[in-house]
């Protein structure tokens, strides 16, 4: 079978699916990573690569993408069009060119590019989920903050969430639909039109961190984490790891806080409060003795000698932090996060988290002093995960189906 396995976004986001890829490929499937060319190392043997121009880090890292992701969620939302707009038709035609003769389609549901190219071309797809977006009475879109609105309102948060984000992106969507790929525009949100035809849908996220909903359907299936293990080296941080104590990782991924100067000053005062070395990615701290900068580096085979793990919590770390067994400190800016900040203080794999508006020295310092409270719970947990087989089920589905 052709399979073409659309990553989109961030490393965090495109890992998972390329764990679907090399999976598939070692089944005899033949299989094309769709991604941003700076991901490309990740698709690995026999797997095929149709590097897309649009380079999300990029993208992330210009001046106008630092305001727009330090925007907060309404800015956030205001500022999609803005941003990725102008890069949208460039992505669709890209994307259609990779995908024109795929038996199959895999696709996030970012974009509903998998309704687009059957629509196109009548391949079937699968969507592929990175946080649990099916809804369900059990707990709200996790697009949102709050922890519970009662079972009525969870369930109809992911409607309010879907038509908000129709009515943003509608318009480009079905210009792109028409002047891209020739079709007709839709007339309502892609995902309530899937959800109808119950296209199947992988969720990438284990049971044990998400329970799965009672309330949710028989083709939505919650398969465990799609882990990628990684053959990068971590070099200089491996020397840094083993000269001393183990260190704490502190990174925000892509996210940028609103004055990195400040939080960097706060991380460096935090973990000399602390007493603890510190390995801090993508932060103008002042590197020294008891402090190493990285660049991108592989969170999975550094993550688990770390004392504990710092970070935004993006559905991607979040699963790499737990899997690590060690405690986790979650520091929230929007979007998802505050949803798995609140799952890993539940799990009692980390502390109460720390959102990233009420950053302060003396909070991650007490958050990293009590991490040994955690460490237990967070050491089962890592053991738990490592044993999944979230790959290996996802492809049974993805073949039986």
């Amino acid at each position: 079978m052709k399979v073409a396995v659309l990553g989109f976004g961030s490393r965090g986001d495109v890992q998972p699916c390329a764990a679907l890829a090399r999976g598939l490929a070692g089944r005899g499937h033949e299989v094309t990573l769709v991604c941003a060319g700076r991901y490309a190392r990740l698709a690995g043997p026999g797997v095929a690569v149709a590097a897309l121009s649009v380079d999300p880090q990029a993208v992330v890292e210009s001046e106008e993408g630092q305001r727009w992701l330090a925007s907060g969620p309404l800015g956030f939302v205001r500022g999609f069009r803005t941003v990725v707009e102008p890069l949208a038709a460039t992505l669709a035609k890209e994307v259609d060119a990779a995908c024109c003769d795929a038996g199959l389609v895999l696709a996030p549901a970012l974009g509903a590019f998998g309704r687009h190219l059957h629509d196109r071309y009548g391949m079937p797809y699968r969507i592929l989920h990175l946080q649990p977006g099916e809804p369900t009475r059990e707990f709200p879109n996790p697009l949102l903050s709050p922890a519970t609105l009662g079972p009525l309102g969870n369930r109809a948060s992911y409607a309010l969430i879907e038509r908000l984000g129709w009515m943003v992106l509608g318009r480009m969507v079905n210009r792109l639909r028409s002047d891209v790929l020739g079709l007709r525009p839709l007339r309502g949100s892609p995902f309530a039109a899937d959800r109808r035809a119950r296209v199947p849908v992988l969720c990438g996220v284990s049971p044990l961190v998400v329970p799965r909903p009672a309330d949710w359907p028989g083709h939505v299936h919650l398969t465990g984490y799609w882990h990628l293990h990684s053959e990068e080296e971590t070099g200089e941080a491996e020397e840094f790891v083993a000269a001393g104590p183990a260190p704490v990782f502190v990174g925000f991924g892509s996210m940028a806080p609103g004055d990195p100067e400040r939080v960097a000053g706060e991380v460096t005062r935090a973990l000399r409060r602390a007493r603890m070395r510190g390995v801090v990615q993508g932060l103008p701290v002042t590197p020294g003795d008891d402090l190493l900068v990285v660049g991108e580096t592989a969170h999975d085979r550094l993550f688990p000698r770390m004392a504990a793990v710092v970070h935004h919590g993006g559905a991607g770390t979040t699963a790499t932090g737990l899997r690590a067994g060690v405690p986790n400190v979650v520091c929230p800016f929007f979007s998802d996060q505050p949803f798995w900040a609140r799952r890993v203080s539940a799990l009692g794999a980390g502390p109460e988290s720390l959102p990233i508006k009420a950053f302060t020295g003396e909070g991650l310092a007490a958050r990293l002093i009590a991490a040994s409270e955690y460490r237990k719970n967070a050491a089962l947990l890592g053991r738990l995960l490592r044993a999944e087989q979230g790959v290996k089920n996802a492809l049974d589905l993805i073949e039986r189906c």
